[in-house]
């Protein structure tokens, strides 16, 4: 046996990273005086101890280190995990990269001897871009207070073109695929505004659209038709990081079915977080056959609160046919995803139902 101090000497832990790593369950004593309250550890646990402090090091969240943990003589579960990580640590290499180009830009745009900034551009189809557009635009805030959300994102980077929107409750993603880039990358935010108005120009038009962005100006040129506008002066969230490339439950559905039974489903009072208030949400339910329902009598493997317009309006951005529904607990965000656009996700926060 040996004492926190010792421990913490031989594992690379601090003193009180031992202690909290024995509030939290994770790394708890063999033996705790009763008087001094002083802990005491065996020797199996220094190796334990030194797995949880690589792990930290590197920036593994405290559930995934209880994960590894749990199975660490289960190599294929835990090489997952770690796998899992590092795409995380390398999505956000890319992050930072995209942000210091884009401090770069606003850099430049402030210099007086900068040139005028290069145009960027954008080439796909009408129908692609409707498509992408019509995916996205229910998600948009009407929060006047939130003004980097009372838009879409256009987001460039390298070959990759994603529209998204988001009012905090929900958020959706969309790609346009097979578009041509030319030109640096791009971050800006088109106006609600300027998304209704070529979606009214856009109809069912099937031609070459072409989107250039110079500065803080936006063009799209499709069909005879010029639309300009200017892109709103703000920084949209960082959308990337609540994108989840597994879900512990994944469950095909019809759309129309779905929101023919969603639609008629009864619905639940919860009360909401601030004293008092109250709200309907709809309970989604999955069963343990592995199929999803709202009916509200059902004891599934896990039951979801959501709020039912929202959903309803997420199945309509997602078009009729099959969809995939992604769910990793009552309380993680719903992912709806279509069929056959790898890159399209639509995503909606729960709502407590306890």
């Amino acid at each position: 046996m040996r004492g926190i101090g010792q421990m913490a000497r031989e594992c690379g832990l601090t003193v009180s990273a031992l202690r909290f790593y024995d509030g939290a369950g994770v790394l708890v004593p063999a033996r705790v005086d009763p008087h001094s309250n002083y802990r005491w550890y065996a020797d199996d646990q220094v190796v334990t101890a030194r797995l949880v402090a690589r792990l930290r090091r590197v920036g593994m969240p405290l559930a995934d280190i209880c994960r590894v943990l749990e199975h660490r003589r289960d190599r294929p579960v835990v090489d997952g995990i770690l796998q899992a990580h590092l795409t995380r640590l390398e999505e956000g290499l890319d992050d930072a990269r995209r942000e210091l180009s884009a401090t770069r830009s606003l850099l430049d745009q402030e210099s007086p001897m900068t040139a005028v900034p290069s145009p960027s551009r954008i080439t796909t189809t009408a129908e692609e871009l409707g498509t992408a557009l019509r995916a996205v635009r229910y998600a948009v805030s009407t929060d006047a207070e939130l003004p980097m959300l009372t838009g879409v994102l256009l987001d460039v980077d390298g070959d990759a073109v994603r529209l998204a929107a988001s009012d905090r409750y929900r958020l959706a993603v969309s790609t346009l695929a097979g578009a041509g880039v030319s030109g640096p990358p791009v971050s800006a935010i088109v106006p609600v505004t300027l998304v209704d108005e070529l979606l009214a120009v856009l109809g069912d038009d099937a031609g070459p659209v072409a989107i250039t962005v110079t500065g803080d100006d936006l063009t799209v040129e499709t069909g005879g038709h010029t639309v300009r506008g200017r892109r709103l002066d703000h920084d949209f969230p960082d959308y990337r990081r609540l994108l989840r490339g597994s879900a512990t439950h994944r469950v095909d559905v019809d759309a129309a079915a779905l929101r023919a039974e969603l639609a008629a489903a009864a619905t639940r009072v919860v009360r909401g977080e601030e004293a008092g208030s109250e709200q309907e949400v709809s309970v989604l339910s999955l069963g343990r056959d592995g199929g999803v329902s709202f009916a509200s009598e059902t004891a599934g493997v896990l039951e979801m609160g959501v709020n039912r317009e929202f959903l309803l309006e997420a199945l309509d951005a997602g078009g009729p046919g099959q969809l995939v529904l992604e769910l990793d607990g009552p309380i993680a965000p719903l992912a709806i995803r279509v069929p056959g656009r790898a890159g399209d996700v639509s995503m909606l926060m729960p709502i407590r139902l306890g």
